[in-house]
């Protein structure tokens, strides 16, 4: 599901398409938060670093024409089966200014070293108008400085501070462990959104237990 430099889900493909489709809870509650914040429309809606395609049926059942994009060939086999698909880079998007009336990325913003590139790209390509939805893990309870082996108490700690790459994980069996992730803080995420030239319209939590552990935002060009 992730698009770098190197296409790290390559080697878990098969694995991360287990994963994803026995989401249960968590799977319906991104795809909630996902057709909250898109609302419905037509035309196609890019799905950037789609994976395996498992959040197509979001803007397919509000109208919308997916097509998917991922640098990780391994996640486009499955994915060819849900969506049209496209092998590209989420940071140099090949298609063309101002034509998209969609776009979305899901649960991919900790897969990219430079999140705000994508940003940048969703903001070239996404024409007057067009409407743009981030879903992803919330930037303040996780990533390699929360511990959710307490839960509903969560534990913070310096490391929030720190925007690099970690394989650290308070659990050893889910996606970070396996691939690594990248830190994006709130903070820095929002700014990015808006120095791209997007404007925020609307922000949402959603999580178990009082703890939000998803974050999503609609934004337009």
């Amino acid at each position: 599901m992730g698009a770098t430099s190197t296409p790290a889900y390559d080697a878990h493909a098969d694995w991360y398409e287990d994963f994803i489709s026995g989401g249960g809870d968590y799977l319906r509650r991104v795809h909630a938060t996902v057709a909250a914040l898109l609302g419905a429309g037509d035309g196609p809606c890019l799905d950037i670093c789609c994976g395996t395609g498992a959040h197509a049926s979001v803007p397919a059942g509000l109208g919308w024409t997916p097509v998917g994009l991922d640098l990780s060939g391994g996640q486009l086999r499955h994915a060819s089966g849900r969506l049209p698909v496209i092998r590209a880079d989420a940071t140099v998007l090949p298609i063309a200014d101002a034509s998209l009336p969609a776009a979305m990325c899901v649960l991919a913003s900790t897969d990219l070293p430079d999140y705000p590139a994508l940003l940048g790209e969703v903001a070239r390509v996404l024409r007057p108008g067009g409407r743009f939805v981030h879903v992803g893990v919330h930037p303040c309870f996780v990533g390699a400085f929360a511990d959710w082996g307490r839960h509903p108490n969560v534990v913070i700690d310096e490391r929030y501070a720190d925007r690099g790459h970690s394989f650290d994980s308070w659990n050893t069996w889910g996606v970070r462990v396996r691939v690594g992730a990248w830190h994006v803080p709130l903070a820095d995420l929002l700014n990015a959104t808006m120095a791209a030239g997007l404007g925020l319209v609307r922000v949402v939590e959603a999580g178990p237990g009082g703890v939000p552990n998803l974050f999503g935002f609609l934004a337009v060009r």
